[in-house]
C-alpha cells in the first residue's frame, strides 16, 4: 500500500506565548572585525546590556550575533549601537517582521471612511494592525494569523468600498544576495592582493636579512621593502588594535600588530643607531599572520556553504492570479490565499495546495527521497521543490518566513549561532587571554633583564610570547564544528536545535519510539481483502467504498483510498446511507450493503461462522475486521491496520548494532503493541499508556540510569520530549512535537536517528579534537616562548596554521573526500612545523635553520650569530660546523660576535662531556685547544641554540 506522508512543517509559536516568556522578537547582525574568542565575549557582554535584551549569542565562525529581545525596550539599532560601542562594525542582516500586505482602496471621501476600512480590516481573524491613508487611498495591514489576502477584500467591499491588492516594486532579493556576493568577492580580491604584496617583499627581505650580511646599505634596504609589509599588509592588525586600544580592549589582532610593530619600531632605531635590526622578523610575523586570516576565510567560506545552498533553493518570482489577471511578482510579494500557477519545470514559490490539476513533484532538496511525488487536488506542496510534469493550480498557504524553506533555514542558522556546553571553559578561558598574555609577555621581558640577558634578548622572548599566543583557535573550536555538523545535518534531512542538542544526543544509549506516526505509518491502511460467497476483491472493495464515501471516520477513508490505489473510479453514492453503533449501511444500485464489526453483525443476525478463523488471524496480526454484508449474506471481511513503515525494521537494526536498546511506548493495547514490536524487533514495550503518563515512563528509564532519546510525532508525545535527555520529533508529525524536540528527522524516517547519534559523535568528537589542538598548541608553546625555545619567525607560522587547522579539521564533517584531504595536508604542514620547532627550542638548537653562523679560517672556527659578524674579510654566509685536522692541531675558536657572549662545550646538548670547555668568551675573546687523539669530538655553545659542530681528528 502506498504511504502518504504529510508535508514537515516547523513549529509556529504563537506569540502570546512568546511574550510570556518574555520574549517577543529576535534580530540576526552581521558583525566584522571581530578575530578571537575575546572579541566574541565583548560582543556578548555588550549587547546583553542593552535594557530590553533577553539573549545574545555571537558566532565568531559565521561573524553573526543573534539577539532575542522586547521589541518595547530596544531594537535593531541600539544593537548596532552597542556593537559600534564595544569597537566593532555591525549592520542588521534581519529580523522578525509581521506579514504585511498594500490594499488599493477606492471610493473613500473622509476621514469617516478610513475609519470603516480600519475597523472592517481589523475585524479579520488574523489582522494585528490596519492603518488607511486617504490621501494615497492605500491600506497598510500587519498580517499575523492565517488572514489572505481574498479575506481582506472581501471585508473592505462589504464595508461598502473596493479594494485591490498593491504589488510594491520591492528590490529583488536576487539583487541584494548579487551585491553582497559581488563585496564578498571584491574584499576578497584586496586580501589576496595584500597577501601578494606581502610574499613578494618579504622573501627578498629574508633573503637579504640572512644571506647578504655583507651587502652594501643592506639595513635600509631592508627598511624600505619591510615598510610596505608592515603599513598596507598589517594595516587591518593595526587598525583593528587601535580601535580595540580606544574602548580599553585587546584581541588577537592586538598580539599581531604590537608584536610585529615591536620588531619593526626597534629595527629603525637599530638601523641608525648601528645595532641590529630585526626586519625579517617583523614583516614574517605580518605575512604569515595574513595567510593565515585569508586561509581561515576561505575556510569558513566552505563551512557556512549549508545555509548558501539552502537559501539558493528558494524561487525569486511567482505567477499570482489577481483580478483574473496572471502576473509576474516577487515572490516576497505573495500573500496567503493567493492563487498561483506553476507551470512544468517551475519551482513552487510557496507552501500551498493544489487546486487543480496533476503532476510529479521533486522534493528531494527538502526531503532527500529521490522520487518525485505524484500531486493532485488536495494535496500540499512545498515552496522550493520542483514541478516536474503538469500544470499545477495552488493556493497559497504559508508564505515569507512562514515556508518551510525559511523555517529550516532559520532552524539551521540558529544551529549553527547556539553554543555547545562544552564551549563554555573556552569562553571563561578567552575572556582573560590576550591580557594574560601580555602580562606573561612583560613577565618575561623582565625576567629575561634580571637574568642579565641583554635587552635584544629579551624583546625577542617576549615578542615571541606575544606572536605564539593564539586565542582565535580557541574561539573557533566549537562553533566551526558545529556549524558545519548542523550544515550537514540540514543536508540529509535532519535538523539541529544546536550544541547543547549535539552533546546530549551522543551520549543515548535507550531510544523510546512512540508507534502511531512514528513505527507506523499513522493511518489506517487496507491489508486484507478476505471473500466468500463468490464475491470477488474487487468488486466487493468497490461496494465497500461506494457505502464509505458517506463516511468520515478513518477506517472509511482507508477503503476509498484502496480503491483510488488500485485505479476504481466511484461514481456517485450509495443511497439510504445509514450510521449504525458498529458500522453503517447503504444501498448500492439494488443490493443493500452492510460494514461493521462482530457485535453490529450479531445482533443483526448475520452469521459469520465461516470467515472466524480468518476474523481471529486478522485481530492476532493487530488489524482491525471490518466484516461485509451484501443482501444479508456475509460476503467478505477486510482488515484495516496502522501499517508499519518500511524502514522501521531496519532502523531498528541499525540502533541495535550500535548497541541502543530500543523501546516502544504506546497508548494502544498491549497485543497489538506486541505484534508491531515483534514485527520490528524492538526490545521492550510499553503499552496502555496514557498520554499524560508518558512523560513519567521516560522519567522512569531515566531513574534506571539510562540516557533517553525519545521519538514521537504527536501532541501527546510533546511532554516525553522535553523530558527526555533528547527529544526526537518527526517531521511528519505535528507542531507542537517538533518544538519541543532537540531534533526534527524532516523526511520521519527512523533510519535517521542513527544517523544522527553518529553525526552528532562525530562533531562532538571533532569538538573535543579541535579544543584539545587549540589549548595544547597554547599551554605547549607559550612556555618555550618564555624560555626563549622558539624564534618569533616561527612563532608567526605556527599561530597562522593554528586557527586553519581548527576550520580544517571541522570541514572533515562534510564528507567529501576533498575536506578529508585538505584537513589531512593541513594537519600534517601543522604536526611537522610545531613538532619541528618545540624540538628544536626542546634541544637547544635554532627555532629557525640558519640563525647562527661559522666562518672556517685556517685552524679557526669562528662564532657568531648569523649578520653580527665582526671580521670584514671573512664571509658571512651560514656554513656547517665540521671541520677535519690532523692529530696534534690546535684549534683557536674565535668569539667573532659583535654583541654576544659564547663558549665551548665538549659533546652534544643533549649529552655533554668533560672534555674540553671554554669558559665564557666574551665578543672578541679566543680561546685555544690541541687535538692530540684521533677521533671525532663534537662540541656546542651552551649559551645560544645553532651553534653546533665536531671535529674529525686523522
Amino acid at each position: 500500500m502506498a504511504v502518504t506522508q504529510i508535508p514537515y512543517t516547523q513549529p509556529e509559536i504563537r506569540r502570546d506565548e512568546l511574550q510570556e516568556a518574555g520574549i517577543t522578537k529576535t534580530a540576526a547582525l552581521a558583525v566584522a572585525g571581530m578575530t578571537c574568542a575575546s572579541c566574541v565575549m565583548r560582543v556578548e557582554k555588550k549587547l546583553k546590556k542593552v535594557p530590553g535584551v533577553r539573549d545574545a549569542v555571537v558566532n565568531l565562525a559565521t561573524e553573526r550575533a543573534t539577539i532575542t529581545y522586547d521589541p518595547h525596550e530596544a531594537n535593531p539599532e541600539t544593537f548596532v549601537q552597542a556593537v559600534t560601542a564595544a569597537g566593532y562594525e555591525a549592520t542588521v542582516e534581519s529580523e522578525d517582521e509581521p506579514l504585511a500586505a498594500t490594499l488599493a482602496v477606492s471610493g473613500m471621501t473622509c476621514a469617516a471612511c478610513v475609519r470603516r476600512v480600519e475597523r472592517a480590516l481589523l475585524k479579520v481573524p488574523g489582522v494585528e494592525a490596519a492603518g488607511v491613508n486617504l490621501a494615497t487611498e492605500r491600506a497598510q495591514v500587519t498580517l499575523g494569523g492565517q488572514a489572505t489576502i481574498d479575506d481582506l477584500l472581501t471585508a473592505v467591499e462589504k464595508a461598502g468600498y473596493h479594494a485591490e491588492p498593491v504589488v510594491a516594486a520591492a528590490v529583488e532579493d536576487e539583487d541584494r544576495e548579487a551585491r553582497e556576493e559581488a563585496h564578498a568577492r571584491r574584499a576578497m580580491r584586496v586580501r589576496f592582493a595584500k597577501l601578494a604584496l606581502g610574499i613578494g617583499l618579504t622573501l627578498p627581505i629574508l633573503f637579504i636579512a640572512m644571506f647578504r650580511m655583507e651587502m652594501r646599505y643592506r639595513d635600509y634596504w631592508l627598511l624600505a621593502l619591510t615598510t610596505p609589509v608592515w603599513l598596507i599588509v598589517g594595516w587591518d592588525f593595526h587598525r583593528s588594535a587601535l580601535k580595540n586600544a580606544r574602548h580599553g580592549a585587546v584581541n588577537m589582532d592586538t598580539l599581531v600588530s604590537v608584536g610585529g610593530s615591536i620588531a619593526f619600531v626597534y629595527s629603525i632605531v637599530a638601523t641608525f643607531t648601528g645595532q641590529d635590526t630585526f626586519y625579517d622578523t617583523a614583516a614574517i610575523i605580518i605575512t604569515f599572520i595574513f595567510l593565515g586570516k585569508v586561509l581561515e576565510a576561505l575556510a569558513k567560506g566552505r563551512a557556512s556553504s549549508a545555509i548558501r545552498k539552502l537559501m539558493g533553493l528558494q524561487a525569486k518570482t511567482a505567477r499570482v492570479v489577481r483580478g483574473g489577471m496572471e502576473q509576474d511578482i516577487p515572490v516576497s510579494q505573495v500573500l496567503p490565499g493567493d492563487v498561483l500557477i506553476v507551470r512544468p519545470g517551475e519551482k513552487v514559490p510557496v507552501d500551498g495546495t493544489v487546486l487543480s490539476g496533476l503532476s510529479s513533484v521533486d522534493e528531494s532538496m527538502l526531503t532527500g527521497e529521490s522520487l518525485p511525488v505524484e500531486k493532485e487536488p488536495g494535496d500540499a506542496v512545498i515552496g522550493a521543490t520542483i514541478n516536474k510534469q503538469g500544470l499545477l493550480t495552488m493556493r497559497a498557504t504559508r508564505v515569507g518566513t512562514q515556508t518551510q524553506l525559511a523555517r529550516i533555514i532559520k532552524l539551521v542558522d540558529a544551529a549553527q549561532t547556539a553554543k555547545a556546553p562544552i564551549q563554555q571553559l573556552a569562553d571563561r578561558i578567552s575572556g582573560i587571554f590576550v591580557p594574560t598574555i601580555f602580562a606573561i609577555a612583560a613577565i618575561t621581558f623582565v625576567g629575561w633583564m634580571i637574568a642579565g640577558r641583554s635587552p635584544v634578548a629579551a624583546m625577542v622572548a617576549a615578542i615571541a610570547v606575544i606572536v605564539i599566543a593564539c586565542p582565535c583557535a580557541l574561539g573557533l573550536a566549537t562553533p566551526a564544528a558545529i556549524m558545519v555538523g548542523s550544515g550537514r545535518g540540514a543536508e540529509q534531512g535532519i535538523l539541529l536545535k544546536g550544541g547543547e542538542s549535539l552533546q546530549r544526543v551522543r551520549q543515548v544509549n535507550t531510544v523510546v519510539l512512540d508507534k502511531t506516526g512514528t513505527v507506523t505509518v499513522g493511518a489506517p491502511h487496507v491489508t486484507d481483502i478476505i471473500t466468500a460467497n463468490g464475491w470477488e476483491e474487487d468488486h466487493l472493495l468497490r461496494l465497500v467504498a461506494l457505502v464509505e464515501k458517506g463516511s468520515e471516520h478513518p477506517l472509511a477513508r482507508a477503503i476509498v483510498e484502496a480503491t483510488t490505489e488500485r485505479g476504481f473510479d466511484l461514481p456517485g453514492h450509495a443511497t439510504g446511507f445509514e450510521a449504525l453503533i458498529g458500522g453503517v449501511q447503504g444501498t448500492v444500485g439494488k443490493r443493500t450493503v452492510v460494514v461493521g464489526n462482530m457485535r453490529l453483525f450479531s445482533e443483526a443476525g448475520i452469521a459469520i461462522a465461516p470467515l472466524r478463523p480468518a476474523i481471529d488471524r486478522l485481530e492476532g496480526e493487530a488489524k482491525t475486521a471490518m466484516l461485509v454484508a451484501v443482501d444479508g449474506l456475509l460476503s467478505g471481511v477486510i482488515g484495516v491496520a496502522d501499517t508499519v513503515k518500511p524502514t522501521s525494521a531496519e532502523a531498528v537494526r541499525t540502533l541495535h548494532r550500535l548497541g541502543i536498546t530500543v523501546v516502544m511506548l504506546t497508548g494502544d493495547n498491549t497485543k497489538t503493541a506486541e505484534a508491531i514490536a515483534r514485527a520490528v524487533g524492538i526490545d521492550d514495550v510499553i503499552a496502555e499508556v496514557r498520554p499524560a503518563d508518558k512523560a513519567a515512563e521516560v522519567k522512569r528509564l531515566q531513574n534506571m540510569g539510562k540516557v533517553v532519546a525519545m521519538v514521537g510525532d504527536g501532541i501527546n508525545d510533546a511532554p516525553a520530549l522535553a523530558q527526555a535527555d533528547a527529544g526526537i520529533a518527526m517531521g511528519t508529525g505535528t507542531d507542537v512535537a517538533m518544538a519541543a524536540g532537540d531534533i526534527t528527522l524532516v523526511k520521519g524516517d527512523l533510519r535517521a536517528i542513527a544517523q544522527a547519534i553518529d553525526l552528532s559523535k562525530r562533531t562532538m568528537r571533532t569538538i573535543r579534537q579541535n579544543l584539545g589542538w587549540a589549548f595544547g598548541y597554547n599551554v605547549i608553546l607559550i612556555p618555550l616562548a618564555v624560555f626563549g625555545k622558539l624564534n618569533p619567525i616561527f612563532a608567526a607560522v605556527a599561530m597562522a596554521l593554528s586557527s586553519v587547522t581548527v576550520l580544517s579539521n571541522s570541514l572533515r564533517l562534510r564528507g567529501t573526500r576533498a575536506s578529508q584531504f585538505m584537513a589531512a595536508a593541513v594537519l600534517l604542514v601543522a604536526f611537522t612545523a610545531v613538532g619541528f620547532g618545540t624540538y628544536r627550542g626542546v634541544s637547544g638548537q635554532a627555532a629557525l635553520f640558519g640563525s647562527a653562523s661559522y666562518a672556517w679560517g685556517q685552524n679557526e672556527v669562528h662564532m657568531a650569530m648569523v649578520g653580527q659578524r665582526t671580521t670584514a674579510e671573512m664571509p658571512d654566509a651560514f656554513r656547517g660546523g665540521v671541520k677535519t685536522v690532523k692529530a696534534g692541531t690546535t684549534i683557536t675558536f674565535i668569539n667573532d660576535d659583535n654583541d654576544h657572549a659564547h663558549n665551548v662545550v665538549s659533546g652534544t646538548r643533549l649529552a655533554p662531556t668533560q672534555g674540553f670547555f671554554s669558559g665564557l668568551l666574551q665578543p672578541g675573546q679566543r680561546w685555544q685547544y690541541t687535538f692530540t687523539t684521533p677521533g671525532v669530538y663534537p662540541y656546542f655553545c651552551s649559551l645560544h641554540p645553532g651553534m653546533d659542530g665536531s671535529i674529525t681528528v686523522t
